[in-house]
């Protein structure tokens, strides 16, 4: 049976990816409590949530809540990105608490993975993957297709747009009604390509309106029906809604099991009729890809 880049992820590693929850790394009291959240992976964050004068403490309390105890879900580390001047203060602190991946921000294109992969490899860290953010400054946009073949650690791609419209001097990246304008459309589409194409899962943005739970659900239904296959979170109260929105329906589970079975009983056919509707070779395919992943 056909098996989902999501499904073979999931059976390599372990790791589920509908919900992957941003953590300050600076707050190890939260930390504790995300573990409990439904998320499916935490990101304790080294970046964006914590203030320059706090990253060397933030540092220390990533890698002890690391070492504590074996976790029950995947735990990555966002460091700060590679012109920064931390990263590498930030994977000396670290590494050698094996966390399960790192979160790559404002990557470039395939050739940031590599580097990030060979540094890995110089100090010890044999299991932890990479998941870039790959649409966080102009350039970032033209190496969305430059990911396949960068290297095995590369597990998924996902996106911002936030600091993008902050690069470009953009005013927002949002229509008022809080869908894309059409330029952040296309770089949402690119990295949902760019993502298939390198064979890995692909992760949708967040969305900050955190106390939006109707907002929440109709864009993470948007996100699956379009192809992604989880989702950033950056509130425990979103969890829930992002795992519900990214797990088939028992009706869609009884939809698919029926195309299935309807070829393996017409083996050789081309196209078939189910309750109306006519499908072939890529519907067949699409209800191989949902059940793969149960």
């Amino acid at each position: 049976m056909f098996m989902s880049a999501q499904r073979a992820f999931e059976a390599e590693t372990g790791m589920k990816m509908r919900s992957l929850l941003f953590v300050p790394g600076d707050r190890p009291d939260r930390m504790g409590k995300a573990l409990d959240s439904g998320a499916d992976a935490l990101i304790l964050d080294l970046e964006d949530a914590v203030a320059p004068a706090a990253k060397p403490e933030a540092r220390k309390m990533v890698a002890a809540f690391l070492a504590e105890k074996p976790h029950s879900i995947p735990i990555f580390v966002r460091v700060n990105p590679l012109d920064s001047g931390l990263i590498d203060l930030d994977l000396d602190g670290v590494v050698g608490a094996c966390p399960d991946g790192i979160v790559l921000p404002k990557s470039l294109n395939g050739d940031d993975v590599r580097l990030i992969s060979a540094r890995l490899d110089a100090m010890g860290g044999k299991n932890i993957k990479i998941l870039p953010i790959a649409s966080e400054t102009p350039a970032a946009v033209f190496g969305l297709g430059t990911y396949a073949g960068s290297s095995e650690r590369l597990i998924g791609l996902t996106w911002g747009a936030e600091d993008l419209p902050a690069a470009i001097g953009a005013i927002t990246s949002r229509e008022a009604d809080g869908r894309y304008t059409p330029v952040y459309e296309v770089v949402r589409t690119l990295a949902l390509m760019g993502a298939h194409a390198a064979g890995v899962q692909a992760i949708d943005t967040v969305f900050p309106a955190f106390k939006d739970s109707v907002g929440l659900a109709a864009y993470a239904a948007r996100a699956r029906r379009d192809g992604f296959t989880g989702m950033l979170a950056i509130h425990p109260a979103q969890i829930s809604i992002i795992n519900a929105a990214f797990s088939p329906s028992l009706e869609e589970i009884a939809n698919a099991r029926a195309v299935v079975a309807l070829f393996a009983a017409n083996p050789g056919a081309g196209a078939l009729s189910l309750e109306g509707k006519m499908l072939d070779a890529p519907h067949l395919k699409a209800a191989e890809r949902l059940l793969s992943a149960l």
